[in-house]
């Protein structure tokens, strides 16, 4: 082998260790890595009151007032997250979980064809109907008010998001369930407010 086919080589293995190295200084400092400012997740927790005590439950909202205003389509797009289980078509398949058209107003455990808990069919001989308050609350925590239940959902934290849900499943109907008249008790205290 002659000096210069020897030459040749180094040159090119010496270039390419080159470009490696620098390759690799260059992309360390164009992709500089921050660490987090703190490590994992955010997750709501429930608020306590200044006294240490667990925080004062939420009250259910006045039906009357909230819902003419309440945003459907905001509501249908909170339910993208239940359509994995829910069908909410008309006359549409159950799935995992039983198809909600009609659901407002219905007897809780008893739409036709779904295998419902035990918990679920015992809760709507209790109930009767679902009410915009039991909704509500069922909405917020699904295994907490019905124990036993299929549903695994950990629920709606968001008071807003759950009426403008509600108001949405209201809409899926072909008689929607009436909107009560607003209370009494929530009209004084704003009438007493204006000047």
């Amino acid at each position: 082998m002659s000096d210069l086919t020897f030459n040749k080589i180094a040159g090119a293995v010496l270039a390419t260790a080159l470009a490696i190295v620098g390759l690799e200084e260059l992309s360390s400092i164009v992709y500089q890595s921050k660490p987090a400012a703190k490590a994992g997740y955010d997750i709501e927790v429930a608020a306590e009151t200044p006294g240490g005590g667990p925080a004062t439950p939420e009250l259910p909202p006045d039906w009357g007032t909230v819902l003419p205003t309440a945003d459907v389509a905001a509501g249908q797009a909170a339910t993208a997250v239940c359509q994995t289980c829910h069908n909410f078509a008309k006359g549409g398949p159950n799935m995992t979980g039983p198809n909600l058209y009609g659901v407002v107003g219905r007897k809780p455990g008893t739409h036709e064809g779904f295998s419902y808990s035990p918990g679920m069919v015992a809760e709507g001989d209790k109930l009767g109907t679902w009410t915009y308050d039991e909704l509500n609350t069922f909405l917020s925590g699904p295994q907490a008010y019905v124990q036993g239940t299929k549903m695994t959902f950990v629920g709606l934290k968001k008071q807003d998001t759950r009426i403008n849900v509600i108001a949405y499943l209201r809409s899926l109907s072909d008689s929607p369930a009436p909107i009560p008249p607003p209370a009494p008790k929530a009209a004084a205290p704003a009438a007493a407010a204006k000047p």
